[in-house]
């Protein structure tokens, strides 16, 4: 069985990620599947392991190939870059600096070839701004170091999967981004995502933006003029693809009655709040049209629950098991 390398960027080091990956790599069953090494700092990951009281070790490497891969100490990319007693729960420029700077090293990696997936604990946004760099979060950090034009996010929790038109920006300028080409490219992103899961025949749905999908053009006219086009155009292409449908019930359809494979959203929240409601314990982050695999926790800092050991680490053990699995299959 191929057991990719998989690099987990440590995060925001005053959150709860730390523990969370410790948690996570402290199950056999994850180095069945893959070979981890984490990208941060070995002091943070030595307070994460005795908080959580998880006797594990910590092994600084320079290179991926100095890497053991053996459980129980954790091959680690050592950047040093932060004080030992850095204060839980605290919006600090430090933390988000240092945490741009663990991506950064990911996905030079990735680009090298040098490992096969990355898997990121999470970001925090004030932090990451005030430590010189203002992005609205890991995806457009990611396509920015890859240079990536055309990429979406992904969420994957339960029994769902949904892929994003527009993701963090305001609501009114998310209704102003519903364009063909944009709704075109997620269709076909999200055709692309699935096969890498395995699916050999994906089944799409897309949803509408507006009540109703529009109801005709009684409630909006975007489902006319953006979105029927962009779907007909898909049809074309061969993609297996239905909509506009309307979005009080296209995520009933495609969660419990498993008529879709996954659900193209037209803004943040479309997706995101069925996605929490069905599976926010073990919900991954996918970003679709990277140059590499990308997975990630689907949730904050948890900065209430940070240096308390508590916080559940099942959103950060999916995440490694789909990175496993998209790069098995992009393997084969």
């Amino acid at each position: 069985m191929m057991r990719p390398i998989i690099a987990i960027t440590m995060g925001d080091a005053t959150g709860a990620g730390p523990e969370i990956i410790v948690k996570s790599l402290n199950d056999k069953a994850i180095y069945e599947i893959c070979r981890p090494l984490i990208i941060g700092d070995k002091k943070i990951m030595e307070r994460a392991a005795k908080i959580v009281n998880i006797p594990m070790q910590f092994r600084p490497i320079q290179e991926v190939e100095e890497s053991q891969f053996a459980f129980g100490t954790v091959d680690i990319i050592d950047f040093d870059n932060l004080p030992a007693n850095l204060p839980f729960a605290t919006i600090d420029g430090r933390a988000g600096k240092a945490a741009y700077e663990y991506i950064e090293k990911a996905v030079s990696l990735a680009m090298a070839g040098k490992i096969d997936a990355i898997a990121t604990s999470a970001l925090h946004k004030e932090a990451l701004s005030i430590g010189g760099y203002p992005f609205p979060g890991h995806t457009e950090i990611l396509a920015h170091l890859s240079g990536t034009q055309d990429y979406s996010m992904m969420l994957a929790g339960g029994p769902l999967r949904v892929i994003h038109v527009s993701t963090h920006t305001s609501l009114r300028k998310a209704c102003d981004r519903v364009k063909k080409d944009r709704v075109l490219k997620v269709i076909q992103l999200a055709d692309k995502a699935v096969r890498e899961l395995g699916i050999a025949q994906p089944r799409i749905a897309v949803a509408g933006l507006n009540p109703h999908a529009g109801e005709g053009g009684l409630f909006g006219d975007e489902e006319i003029k953006e979105i029927i086009p962009a779907v007909e155009e898909a049809k074309k292409q061969g993609i297996n693809v239905t909509g506009p449908i309307a979005p009080d019930t296209v995520f009933y359809r495609a969660a419990l009655k498993g008529e879709f494979d996954i659900v193209v959203v037209m803004y943040h929240d479309q997706g995101h709040i069925p996605l929490k409601v069905l599976g926010f314990e073990e919900g991954v982050n996918i970003t679709v049209g990277l140059p590499f695999i990308r997975t990630s926790v689907d949730h904050g800092t948890a900065f209430d629950k940070a240096g308390k050991g508590t916080a559940d680490s099942r959103s950060m053990t999916a995440a490694l098991e789909y990175a496993a699995r998209m790069a098995g299959n992009a393997h084969k």
